[in-house]
């Protein structure tokens, strides 16, 4: 539970930093009075108990993918279950699609995710002095830097801390609420859920631009399910349930009375909780929340990104992985430093958490019903729950992620369009990597020779065999390898054993390491080797060919074996058939610039050979 905290939690977590003051913005138009005050709390409180709690909590940690949760976990269920139940075909392509959004849309989340808790922790110092007013974004700047800096070295140093550190910020938001509540009870008149319905009913004009608002109480919430994996379900509802939810609870509510007693405090109702001598011991414990809040969706970003290329839909990067007991825990460079500027340029855009809050909500909101209905298509084909209960279920999910939808879209001209912008140019590189991959391999496959009458032809007419192993990587055993043919053409010779070896990944997590390897004799010392990988899992060539050795019984000796690789690349200014000539240009450039066969499937530098190829 103390783990989950330290992980899972700090998004939400450190909500209470600018949520509840951003429903109280007197650009609302909402008068402040009681009945104001109760509506917004009960808005809140409910919002975390049907949306968080219920849906997330209850529900949807039920899916789980070999253990594993998140957007892309949850679409390769609903695939399967499709699959199984044979499906329409439209079917099928709206989960793929789905899928993709929950996926893109969560890298809007983790540009604005840091820049806005780690803003709102350091305008606490506001509180403090006056002083700090003209340092807070550079100081927001710095811890930012810092943050981006140390993500080389792994969150398996720092996340020792993590859970004490969030276990103590949950108690001091208990216990700062709980001082407000008991000289102001009248606050929890809230937990009435009419007073939500009320203040909807009264302030109808202004519901869809305070829903908005109220929105950013619960945006953490894709976090519960997106790194169960890290902890399983059980640790994660009870950490929900006894300890973050209450802490929650009682911070709004606190908040609320405060405000109640005191009108002025609406311009910083968290910091205002705490007398003058604590608010910079305060502003430091924000800020390690903020940094943990902020580690939590980078390191999503890493995963994510991961997960896209193994799926196909992003080109080879460079992966680091930074524990040898955890796989999960790894750096990305490109995704790190692009995300690092990002982060920096909304920062020194929007200048306050305030402004920032514009720009917040819309992508989440959006993930939220990818989620939904994916859940929903998982409950009703693979559980095969009632489908009268499903449909009513997904239909009222639906409806709130809906009207959370409508309200954050009246902040995309404030700077929600750039979570959007974010989320289109991430699927249109998806789309156009994976299409222009497919169309690719395609007219490869068209112009390459099959493998079993190429070797009848060998057996005809047998090249000098040399001594070593020789492994071919292709993406198809049934054709003959580009680097093949064209290592015959240029030094006539044939390796005495030839692997030719084709790295799948499948749409689960992880594939057991008994049928990871499928292995057939083609004759004259040639083998053809389909190995299977889960998209959490990163390929090792060298040791799927230890494996070959060890449990396949192949002839093959590590140390005397040769890795041959094609790269193929698009002519510049070229367009490739089935692609716009934009999506040609962004392919060819994606290509170009992908990282190296050799550092994607950990292949020696001494015992590598890769052979070019310009198409179009």
């Amino acid at each position: 539970m103390v783990a989950a905290l330290g992980v899972v939690f700090g998004d939400i977590g450190t909500s209470p930093l600018y949520a509840f003051k951003e429903t109280l913005n007197p650009a609302h138009g909402v008068p402040l009075d009681r009945a104001a005050v109760l509506g917004l709390l009960s808005l809140v409180v409910w919002g975390l108990l049907l949306v968080v709690t219920l849906k997330y909590v209850v529900f949807v940690l039920r899916a789980d993918q070999d253990g594993e949760g998140g957007i892309l976990a949850l679409q390769g269920l609903a695939r399967e279950a499709v699959a199984r139940g044979g499906g329409a075909r439209w079917l099928f392509a709206l989960v793929g699609a789905l899928g993709l959004v929950g996926a893109a849309m969560f890298y809007g989340d983790s540009l604005i995710t840091p820049a806005i808790s780690v803003l709102s922790a350091v305008e606490g110092l506001e509180i403090a002095t006056p002083v700090f007013k003209h340092y807070i974004v550079p100081i927001t700047v710095a811890v930012l830097v810092g943050l981006f800096l140390v993500q080389r070295r792994g969150t398996a140093v720092v996340g020792r801390v993590f859970g004490p550190v969030m276990l103590l910020w949950f108690g001091v938001l208990a216990g700062s609420g709980l001082v407000q509540v008991a000289g102001n009870p009248q606050v929890l008149a809230a937990l009435d859920p009419r007073w939500a319905l009320r203040f909807l009913e009264t302030h109808s004009a202004q519901s869809l631009a305070v829903l908005g608002a109220v929105f950013l109480a619960f945006t953490g919430g894709e976090a519960l399910y997106a790194d169960m994996g890290h902890f399983g379900a059980r640790p994660i509802r009870m950490a929900w349930l006894f300890i973050a939810l209450p802490a929650l609870v009682l911070n709004y509510f606190g908040q609320g009375a405060l405000v109640l007693a005191d009108a002025s405090a609406i311009d910083n109702p968290f910091f205002r909780l705490f007398p003058g001598w604590a608010t910079v011991p305060v502003v430091l414990l924000a800020a390690a929340a903020t940094v943990i809040a902020s580690q939590a969706v980078i390191s999503g970003a890493f995963s994510m990104t991961a997960h896209a290329m193994h799926m196909g839909y992003l080109p080879r990067m460079r992966v680091v992985q930074t524990s040898g007991q955890a796989i999960g825990q790894i750096y990305l460079p490109t995704v790190n430093w692009l995300l690092m500027a990002g982060v920096l340029l909304l920062v020194l855009a929007f200048r306050s958490s305030s402004g920032l809050s514009a720009a917040y909500g819309i992508a989440v909101s959006v993930t939220m019903l990818t989620t939904t209905l994916l859940a929903g298509i998982v409950a009703l084909r693979r559980w095969r729950w009632n489908p009268v209960a499903v449909l009513l279920g997904t239909a009222l999910f639906a409806l709130v992620d809906l009207t959370f939808i409508v309200a954050n879209s009246l902040k995309i001209a404030e700077g929600g369009w750039i979570t959007l912008a974010v989320a289109g140019s991430v699927i249109f590189l998806f789309t156009t990597w994976s299409r222009g991959s497919r169309l690719s391999a395609r007219a490869t496959e068209e112009e390459g020779l099959p493998l079993e009458p190429f070797i009848q032809s060998l057996a005809a007419d047998m090249p000098h065999r040399v001594q070593r192993t020789a492994v071919f990587l292709t993406s198809d055993t049934h054709s003959v390898p580009f680097a093949l043919l064209h290592n015959l053409k240029h030094n006539q010779v044939l390796h005495e054993r030839v692997v030719v070896l084709a790295v799948h990944t499948l749409p689960v997590p992880r594939v057991d390491v008994a049928r990871r390897l499928r292995v057939q004799e083609l004759g004259e010392g040639l083998w053809r080797v389909d190995a299977q990988n889960g998209f959490m899992e990163t390929p090792n060539v060298p040791e799927l060919v230890r494996q070959l050795a060890y449990q396949k019984g192949l002839p093959i000796e590590a140390m005397a074996t040769s890795y041959f690789v094609s790269r193929t690349s698009i002519g510049s200014g070229r367009k490739v058939r089935g692609l716009g000539r934009l999506r040609s240009a962004v392919f060819a450039s994606l290509q170009r610039n992908a990282g190296r066969a050799s550092d994607y499937f950990h292949l020696p530098a001494n015992g590598l050979i890769e052979i070019g190829r310009r198409a179009g």
